[in-house]
This record gives structure tokens, sequence and C-alpha cells, in this order.
């Protein structure tokens, strides 16, 4: 079967036929923090690694076809025309039980649909220390790996001891050690009251980023040193700036929040006057953290622009297609 030859039903009878629990013309825009944008033409559940990788090998039966990976669906913006493609989900297990983070050899082992901030107290409540940053976070661990999330002076990178990568283009499966991803180190912060931590973090929080429907930052900070995303925007007086029923936030410039009625095409005329604002301002364009579905590539090549892209060797290679 090839993408020019598209049938949503029959690719999702192929999932089916893998075990997999598949539908078409699914809500997709509505599953993300933002809650806009239009419905995939395949969604695909996975539970479980072996999931993942029976989804990856129904796939690479498809070539050609379009997939995207959904875990909790922050940091992602869906155009208003949906996704012609298959939106492969993690989801997770229905075992309660699979919520329980235990610490063996100063290591916890979680499944990358693990909520952040579930993971951040389970860890803590265990005895491990590192991810309390994660406790305000909205998303995955898998997600989380796939940005190097981070907060408050720490990142994902700093915790990691492996990743277990499946590509959902081709369910091939890979353990890879964390020094094999290409992520950038931070320096070790030293001891700290975990407790503490997680309560001065939600407290930050909630003083000083924005409630409601959004993705979390949309830009990220310049390589150049000169700022941050935020100061930059804000000294471009987008503060409170708004298109339709999307704004930017009054508590924080690189926040957009998605209001009663927005719409995916609103987002992205916001995110391009914030991007000229702060180019005319200073001359430095600032990319978007925001992955972009559904849209032309001439509107996702804009906001990837000056995208200082780590290098990618060997294994890390996988989390393309994660």
């Amino acid at each position: 079967m090839s993408a020019r030859a598209f049938d949503a039903a029959e690719v999702a009878a192929e999932f089916g036929s893998a075990g997999l629990q598949a539908s078409v013309d699914a809500p997709f825009g509505e599953l993300t923090t933002y809650g806009v944008g239009g419905r995939a033409a395949v969604m695909v559940e996975v539970v479980s690694a072996a999931d993942a990788v029976a989804a990856g090998q129904v796939m690479s039966r498809l070539p050609g076809t379009p997939v995207f990976a959904l875990g909790n669906g922050s940091n992602t913006l869906v155009a208003d025309g949906g996704f012609g493609g298959v939106v492969v989900r993690t989801r997770p297990p229905r075992d309660p039980a699979a919520m329980t983070v235990r610490m063996v050899d100063g290591t916890v082992s979680v499944g990358g649909w693990m909520p952040l901030p579930v993971l951040a107290r389970r860890s803590v409540a265990a005895g491990a220390r590192g991810l309390e940053w994660a406790v305000g976070v909205p998303g995955t661990v898998g997600g989380a790996v796939r940005m190097n999330a981070g907060g408050h002076g720490a990142e994902m990178v700093d915790s990691l001891v492996s990743v277990r990568v499946v590509s959902i283009r081709t369910g091939v499966s890979v353990e890879v050690a964390a020094g094999e991803l290409g992520l950038h180190f931070r320096e070790p912060r030293g001891d700290h009251d975990s407790e503490g931590e997680l309560a001065a973090v939600v407290t930050w929080r909630r003083e000083h980023q924005p409630g409601g429907r959004n993705a979390g930052s949309v830009f990220v900070n310049p390589s150049s040193g000169e700022g941050s995303a935020g100061a930059l925007l804000d000294a471009a007086g987008m503060r409170g700036r708004t298109v339709g029923s999307a704004s930017v936030s009054e508590k924080h410039a690189n926040f957009i929040q998605s209001g009663n009625g927005a719409t995916a095409d609103q987002i992205l005329v916001l995110m391009g006057e914030m991007q000229d604002a702060v180019r005319e301002r200073t001359g430095i364009t600032l990319r978007s953290e925001v992955r972009m579905v559904g849209f032309d590539a001439q509107s996702t090549a804009r906001f990837a622009a000056g995208h200082d892209a780590p290098a990618v060797t060997g294994a890390r290679e996988h989390l393309r297609d994660l």
C-alpha cells in the first residue's frame, strides 16, 4: 500500500490485524494541551513497548505514509485541517500497578507514557532525586526524553541512564545509553531537599507561568546568549498581544494561551507576529519548540529557521521517529 493510495479504513484494519486498537477520522487537535486543530486520518493506541514495535512493523509496510507520535499532547500544534496520516498515541497500561515507581540499585524504570508530574512525585517518594523540576511539566517521559525537557537549572539528560527507543516507522527497538543520545549535560547541582524542591517548583510555576490551555514555551532561548526568549518577547511588547481567541500570556511573554473559539491558524499568526517583533527589534530569529503537525512545509520551515540542531549520530537517529 503506498501513500498515494492511502485508505484510512484499510490502514486501520492493518493495525487491527496486529492486535492494536485503531480508529479512523479520530480527534487529534483536541487531545493536545492547546485543544485546537483538526482530526487524524488514523489513530492507533499503544500501551507497551511491544505495542510500539507492532505499530512500527505495520508502518514499515506502508512506505511514505505520514506518521506522528503523540504523548500527552503538550508542545504540539495541529493544523485546523488535521493530519492526513497515522498518529501513534501512547497510553497508560490498564493495570494501575504500572503507575508504581520503584527504585532498584539507585535507578527507576518507567514507561514513556508516564506523565512527568507523576514521575517526579513518585520518584521522590521512592527515594530518588533529580526529577523535582518535572513536577509542573504537562508532558510525558517519552516526549521529555525526545526534547531533553528541563527547567530550574536541570534537564532530562541529567537523570537518564538509558532509553529503549522504538522506531514507529520500522518497529526496530534498541537500547541506547544516555551518553549516546547526543544531548547536552549541565553541571551537577549538588545535594538538595527533594520534598522541599517539589513544593518550590510548584509554587514558582503557579506564580510565573500561566494556566489554562497552552503548550508550554513557544520559542527556545537563542544560542547567542542574548537573553531568554521570554525577555526578548517582553521587550518587544508582545505580552498580552491577541489574535482572535489566541493570546500571549500576561504572565509570561513566551506562552500562548488558547481561549474559547481559538484556532490553530490564530496561534500560527500570533507566533509569526512574535517572531517578527523580536527580529525587527534585535535581528534575532527565534525558533519554535512547538511541534507543528499538518501544516505546509513553508509554515513549518519558518519557525524552524535558525535552529541550531545538535549532531545526530549513532543510535540517536532513532529519536527522529519518536
